[in-house]
């Protein structure tokens, strides 16, 4: 099947094996890991395939490449290995929300607290959500104060990522963990 025109060539994800390396010498290391020096390409892809493995272009220098004779299939194996696992250790930090009121009591206020601190232990981030309705918009200053409050407590754990502002019928601020 012909390319549309201008269509750009394909790119081949990872490093060229065999065939695809069209230089005419290489620095080769063999299949020991012993460096066997500028070597012609024809002598390489013979000695790989008297290995029973393949010649791959492990440091790709316009000038002299330098090639492994290794297995082509073990070593995307390993590469797919160690990509997983620097996934698996990676955290994804979300955005936690606490939903308060202007005048919440108190023992409400230190269980979303108890929250807001398993979430930084977690290491999460969270939005501190204060919500009006009907008259308490007349009485924001409470509502500031008690995110000044929720600011001061968890000072020690964490830093404030944006300021508590008003939006609508909500104040909100973010927090995160220090």
């Amino acid at each position: 099947m012909r390319r549309p025109f201008k269509a750009t060539a394909p790119v081949k994800e990872g490093p060229r094996i065999n065939r695809q390396i069209r230089v005419p010498s290489v620095q080769l290391i063999n299949a020991e890991g012993i460096n066997q020096g500028e070597t012609p390409i024809e002598e390489a892809m013979r000695l790989a395939e008297e290995a029973g493995l393949d010649l791959v272009e492990i440091v790709p220098n316009p000038k002299l490449p330098v090639c492994k004779i290794l297995d082509y299939g073990k070593l995307k194996f390993q590469n797919q290995k160690k990509a997983a696992e620097a996934r698996k250790k990676q955290k994804t930090v979300e955005i936690k929300e606490i939903k308060m009121r202007p005048n919440i009591d108190t023992h409400d206020y230190e269980v979303k607290m108890k929250a807001v601190r398993r979430f930084f232990e977690e290491g999460d981030k969270v939005k501190v959500t204060l919500r009006f309705r009907g008259r308490e918009m007349a009485h924001q200053e409470l509502g500031m104060k008690l995110l000044l409050q929720v600011k001061e407590e968890t000072a020690p754990i964490a830093k404030v990522e944006a300021e508590p502002k008003l939006e609508g019928r909500q104040m909100m601020m973010v927090l995160a963990p220090r």
